[in-house]
C-alpha cells in the first residue's frame, strides 16, 4: 500500500465518499465513538455522513431521546456513543481513562471512598427521571457536605460517567445535563470483557482503517498489549498492509474506496483528523501548514479537505438568525473544488437550519 492510499480508503470506511449512513444512529454505530468536543459541529459531524436531508434538529432528537449519548468514554473527551452501546465500550476502556486522570483525581483529594460517596449523590439527584446542569449536580453535593466546582466538579462527575453511570440527558436551552443511564437506555447490549475487547478493536480497524496498533491505542486509550489481543482476538477478520515501515490494519473485506470527495468541510474534531497519533500525515501528504497565529500548529482547526487533503480552514460564528464562516485557503483549489466547497455549505446551511454567509480571509 502507498500511502496516497491511505486518506481514500479512511475516506470511503468512515462514510465520508462512497455510500452514505442511513441515519445518524448508523454513523455512531459505524465509528463506535464519535469525538463531540465542539457540540454545535460535532453535530455536523453525524450528518456530514448521511444522505442529505438530515438536520441538527434530527441529530438533537436522537441526544435528548438517549439512542446517542455524548460522555466521556475515550482520552478522556466527550464523544457520542450509542446508548445501548455505552455499558459494554466504558468496561472496555473506562480503566485507562481512570489511569490518564489520575494525576487531576489525586490533586482533587478523589480517593475511592470519597468517589463512591459523590457517586452517590449524584445518582439519588438524579433518579426518578431528574435532568440536571453540572451547576445543580455542584449544588447537590454541596448540600451533602461536598464541595466540588470547576475543574474538580468535572472529574467527580466524570466518576459516575466513567462508572457508565449517567450521560447526557435532555438538552436544557443551551445547557448540557446529566441523567441516569439505566433510565435512558432500555436494553443495552452486553458483552463480556473479551468479546467487548474484539468487537472495540473490530469496529476501530473497519471504520477508521487503514491505522496502526499507535493509532488505536490514542483514540481508544488502550494499552499496545491489550490491542494485540484484541487484534488477535478478530482473527481473519483484519488484514495488514506496511506503508513506509509501519504496519496499517485495516478490515479484511473493505471495499475498494470511492474516489474522495472534492471539497469536505470538517469540524475540528472529526474522526478522519483526530482519530490518529501515528499517521496524521495521510491526510496532509503536501505538508500544508496554517498562517502563523490564526490557526492552531496540529492541523485541527474546523479542516477543509480537497480531495481527502487539508487545502484550508475555517472558523464558525454563530448568530442567532444566521452563521459567518470565514475561510482561509492554503491552496488554490480547482473549479471543480470550489464548486464542491460551495455545495457542501449549501448542505452544511440545511443541516444548520440557519442562513449561512461565507467570507474568504
Amino acid at each position: 500500500m502507498e500511502a496516497s492510499e491511505i486518506g481514500p480508503r479512511r475516506l470511503h470506511q468512515q462514510h465520508l465518499a462512497g455510500p452514505a449512513c442511513a441515519d445518524p444512529v448508523a454513523a455512531v454505530r459505524r465509528l463506535g465513538c464519535v469525538q463531540a468536543q465542539e457540540y454545535a459541529v460535532a453535530k455536523w459531524s453525524l450528518g456530514q455522513r448521511c444522505a442529505p436531508g438530515v438536520t441538527d434538529a434530527d441529530v438533537q432528537r436522537l441526544l435528548d431521546d438517549g439512542t446517542i449519548l455524548r460522555t466521556h468514554i475515550l482520552r478522556p473527551t466527550w464523544h457520542f456513543v450509542l446508548g445501548e452501546e455505552l455499558g459494554w465500550i466504558q468496561a472496555v476502556t473506562a480503566h485507562r481513562v481512570h489511569v490518564f486522570n489520575g494525576h487531576y483525581n489525586r490533586m482533587h483529594g478523589l480517593d475511592a471512598a470519597t468517589v463512591a460517596a459523590t457517586t452517590k449523590v449524584i445518582t439519588d439527584a438524579l433518579r426518578g427521571g431528574n435532568h440536571l446542569t453540572r451547576n445543580e449536580l455542584s449544588a447537590a453535593l454541596a448540600d451533602a457536605g461536598f464541595s466540588a466546582t470547576g475543574n474538580k466538579l468535572a472529574y467527580v462527575v466524570m466518576f459516575a460517567e466513567l462508572d457508565g453511570l449517567i450521560a447526557n440527558g435532555v438538552q436544557r436551552g443551551k445547557q448540557h445535563t446529566y441523567a441516569l443511564v439505566e433510565e435512558r437506555v432500555p436494553a443495552p447490549r452486553r458483552l463480556d470483557p473479551k468479546e467487548g475487547l474484539a468487537e472495540l478493536t473490530r469496529r476501530y480497524f473497519t471504520s477508521h482503517g487503514p491505522a496502526t496498533i499507535k493509532d488505536f491505542a490514542w483514540w481508544s486509550s488502550l494499552t499496545v498489549a491489550e490491542i494485540k489481543r484484541g487484534i488477535a482476538a478478530c482473527g481473519a477478520a483484519l488484514t495488514s498492509a506496511e506503508v513506509n515501515g509501519r504496519t496499517l490494519w485495516s478490515a479484511a473485506d473493505a471495499p475498494p474506496p470511492a474516489p474522495p470527495p472534492p471539497a469536505a468541510l470538517l469540524q475540528g474534531y472529526d474522526e478522519y483528523v483526530v482519530a490518529y497519533s501515528d499517521t496524521k500525515f495521510a491526510y496532509n501528504l503536501a505538508g500544508a501548514s496554517a498562517k502563523p497565529g490564526q490557526y492552531t500548529e496540529n492541523m485541527m482547526f474546523h479542516p477543509i479537505a480537497f480531495d481527502g487533503q487539508i487545502g484550508a480552514f475555517w472558523r464558525r460564528k454563530a448568530a442567532p438568525k444566521r452563521i459567518a464562516v470565514e475561510i482561509d485557503l492554503l491552496v488554490d483549489p480547482t473549479t471543480r473544488q470550489r464548486e464542491a466547497l460551495k455545495a457542501e455549505i449549501d448542505r452544511y446551511e440545511a443541516f444548520a437550519g440557519l442562513p449561512v454567509t461565507v467570507s474568504f480571509v
